[in-house]
């Protein structure tokens, strides 16, 4: 038995939570990572993982060889990477999750400018609406606009991510001028359910941080920005939107920055990557390039 190889496939499992994670962050198959730790297991003489098809549990033995190990294991596989990495190389496969609208128009370039200067670096970008666990999905990092609550993560922040008011030019041609909070509850708005619930009010904040509350009147409620977004263009309504997903809407005039004195409730973007204490070489290049990047984006501010 090759007992470095086991300790590593001991370790990586412990850290990644799944044997799936596991066989990917070490190149080998799933069975190979089960055929190691049986290995390991018949070496030590004790059961060192419970398994089930959603995580592993370490047992008291196994707990005991994870503290004994985890130590001397990361400090020689950081100075192996070390020596690895000296030529500037990265290579690997990078799993990234993250919201549709800012994954298409902002991360998806990103990604392929890092695989310009990384072509050996192979990228799964999953991008969709919902949360993940990022261990038992098996993702390396996740875009996030909430911190992730419940899941051993770290977090690193990118910034408030601006909501604005805007309108398209015929929009504006229809209703008039829009010049106060006040008439926004006169006229069609376009919105998520959550920044107007529980009443239809909309909160908005004046330079400064005062909070105003305005009664509007949705005409269209919807969870896709995408929806959003093409709802504003088209002039069917005006409404509350990422200051991020319209920059070139509103730079070639198909949308018009309303009531400017104003922003609406923000969010907070995040990058989340499992807490594991050896983080690949293609992980770590790609949260190092990212993350100026993002904080670069229209929109996202300090």
């Amino acid at each position: 038995m090759d007992l470095s190889s086991a300790l590593k496939a001991f370790v990586r499992t412990v850290e990644r939570g799944s044997l799936t994670a596991a066989a990917r962050d070490l190149n080998i198959s799933q069975p190979a990572v089960t055929k190691q730790l049986g290995n390991l297991e018949r070496q030590v003489g004790a059961r060192l993982l419970e398994r089930s098809a959603r995580s592993v549990r370490l047992t008291p033995q196994g707990k005991a060889l994870y503290e004994a190990s985890r130590e001397p294991l990361a400090a020689l596989e950081a100075a192996i990477e070390g020596i690895r990495q000296d030529g500037g190389h990265v290579e690997g496969p990078l799993r990234v999750h993250a919201p549709s609208c800012i994954g298409v128009r902002h991360l998806h370039p990103i990604v392929m400018e890092f695989q310009r200067l990384h072509p050996d670096v192979t990228v799964d970008l999953v991008l969709e609406n919902r949360d993940v666990d990022l261990v038992f999905d098996d993702f390396d990092l996740a875009l996030r606009y909430e911190r992730p609550a419940g899941q051993d993560v770290v977090i690193r922040r990118l910034g408030r991510v601006r909501r604005i008011l805007v309108a398209s030019p015929g929009f504006l041609e229809r209703f008039g001028p829009i010049e106060t909070p006040e008439q926004l509850g006169a006229i069609a708005v376009v919105t998520t359910s959550r920044l107007v619930a529980p009443r239809d009010v909309l909160l908005l904040e004046r330079e400064g941080g005062e909070a105003v509350p305005v009664p509007v009147r949705p005409v269209l409620r919807t969870n896709n920005a995408e929806v959003i977004w093409s709802t504003l263009v088209s002039g069917h309504a005006a409404g509350p939107v990422q200051q991020l997903l319209v920059t070139e809407a509103l730079a070639d005039g198909r949308l018009v920055h309303i009531l400017p004195g104003y922003e609406v409730r923000s969010t907070e973007a995040y990058l989340a990557l499992p807490s594991v204490r050896y983080m690949r070489p293609a992980v770590r290049a790609f949260i190092e390039f990212a993350i100026p990047a993002l904080r670069s984006v229209d929109g996202i501010v300090a």
